[in-house]
């Protein structure tokens, strides 16, 4: 494996970065001259938010047991998907190679970067075929993106299978890991210290229940993740969303009962789709969702959902989810519902 470095683009790794004076002050701050604020206190929300977001670092820290050094704190994980193409793919020469089906995101942001978008197939059953990625990367190819449990497959791929990417793909391995709460196997998170070409992607918007508050985290080594952090706003996460991250993130034992009635109701909600006559398959899953294919027009059934006021996603004009519709596992009442009209 190359030096991590060495695949940033040499503009970036250059990079003066937009410094605060907070930034460049650790002491104690009593009067607050230097960012040209209003100096009438309202709720606080008169100062700019910490750039760095240290005390909420330190607390998912806590959580993830993972150092404060290695994670950035984005505006949603889109932001730190973004950044990867910012920070490693020099537009119009460089590569990225993401599976497919999975979050429509990687393509997107591929596309606003300018860079080549190289989508490799999954297998029939939605595994992973680690020759044909192989085959698809070149000496261009910087990032890899695996989204593990896969969106919107819903399943977890094999750890070995994973491992061995990161030892065979010459860029940086994105493991995208934003349902990996509902998953029976455990994330990588425990690996970052043996993979310095991963980095791991997970949100507060599913099982914490934050969606409404946009904020993602990217976890790496302390090099690249310092490296985001300079290329970032300067003041991406607001105040508010700060402190209210920080009191949700106090409520553990009440996220944990959530998560444990979403993974018993992902199991009756796939039992019952599954006796269903308009249901063709139910895939399992590992995330908070199920993905199923119809036995006849899957718009059909989705409008028929509509109507009786339930959205879901249509997923069945993507390649490989033909006739599929995407589940979300709603509340008891919410799926008692669902499956009374399925």
């Amino acid at each position: 494996m190359k030096d991590i470095l060495s695949l940033v683009r040499p503009n970036i790794l250059n990079l003066t970065p937009y410094s605060t004076a907070r930034d460049e002050y650790k002491g104690p701050i009593g009067v607050f001259l230097d960012a040209n604020e209003n100096p009438y206190p309202s709720n606080c929300y008169n100062r700019y938010p910490d750039p760095a977001q240290r005390e909420l670092k330190q607390l998912l820290s806590q959580i993830k047991g993972v150092a404060p050094e290695r994670i950035f704190i984005g505006n949603g994980s889109d932001e730190a998907i973004d950044l990867c193409f910012r920070v490693f793919c020099e537009p119009q020469v460089d590569n990225a190679i993401a599976i497919t089906p999975s979050y429509g995101m990687y393509r997107v942001a591929a596309a606003i970067n300018d860079v080549e978008m190289r989508e490799v197939p999954l297998n029939a059953d939605y595994s992973l075929d680690t020759d044909a990625i192989m085959a698809a990367a070149d000496a261009h190819s910087k990032l890899l993106f695996l989204c593990s449990p896969n969106n919107p497959s819903g399943n977890l791929f094999p750890r070995a299978q994973i491992v061995e990417l990161l030892r065979r793909f010459p860029g940086i391995v994105v493991l995208d890991e934003a349902y990996i709460d509902f998953a029976d196997g455990k994330g990588f998170l425990g690996e970052l210290e043996k993979h310095p070409n991963l980095i791991i992607l997970q949100t507060l918007s599913k099982a914490w229940g934050m969606a409404g508050l946009r904020l993602g985290l990217a976890f790496g080594t302390a090099e690249i993740m310092d490296i985001f952090s300079r290329v970032k706003y300067p003041y991406n996460i607001s105040s508010a969303v700060q402190q209210l991250v920080r009191e949700r993130l106090s409520d553990t034992d009440n996220v944990a009962r959530q998560i444990a009635e979403i993974q018993s109701e992902r199991a009756r909600v796939s039992a019952a789709l599954a006796a269903s006559p308009v249901v063709e398959k139910v895939f399992p899953s590992d995330a908070n969702f199920v993905l199923i294919r119809t036995s006849g027009d899957p718009r059909e059934l989705y409008q028929h959902l509509i109507s009786e006021g339930i959205i879901v996603r249509d997923r069945s004009r993507i390649r490989g989810c033909e006739g599929c519709l995407r589940i979300t596992i709603g509340t008891p009442a919410e799926n008692d519902k669902l499956i009374s009209l399925i």
